[in-house]
């Protein structure tokens, strides 16, 4: 079955309710034809990715961390640092923590593509546009 293009617009949309549809689409789950062990997702872009809306304190207070593993490796990033500088890695980050952490993760992941603006490559792609 060949997957679909879901385009998915982040202008003014709250973050984490705009990315559970993005992560749906991505795990095939509003298809009749589900299966959680296979393959089965969408295409997913997300265009408009720097006006992305945050609610109550994220955008001042929210921290992402992650280890280098070497010692005294921890690393923190503000959320407005971060925004600044790639607003696409928000978006990614947010869509691996609502997907399954499985084989199939990594897979569904590159079937996501975010975009800053609202050009990009896949226009000829769509017969359904997602609000």
């Amino acid at each position: 079955m060949k997957p679909a293009w879901h385009l998915l617009d982040a202008k003014d949309q709250v973050l984490g309710r705009l990315l559970t549809n993005a992560a749906e689409l991505l795990m095939g789950k509003h298809k009749p034809s589900f299966t959680p062990n296979l393959e089965n997702g969408d295409f997913v872009v997300v265009i408009n990715a720097k006006e992305v809306v945050v609610t109550r304190n994220k955008a001042t207070g929210k921290i992402y961390r992650h280890h280098t593993g070497f010692p005294g490796g921890f690393r923190e990033t503000m959320y407005k640092d971060v925004m600044a500088n790639d607003p696409r890695k928000i978006i990614i980050k947010a869509v691996a923590g609502m997907l399954p952490k499985n084989k199939l993760r990594a897979v569904r992941l590159k079937r996501l593509k975010v975009f800053t603006d609202d050009k990009h490559p896949y226009q000829n792609q769509f017969a359904v546009e997602t609000k």
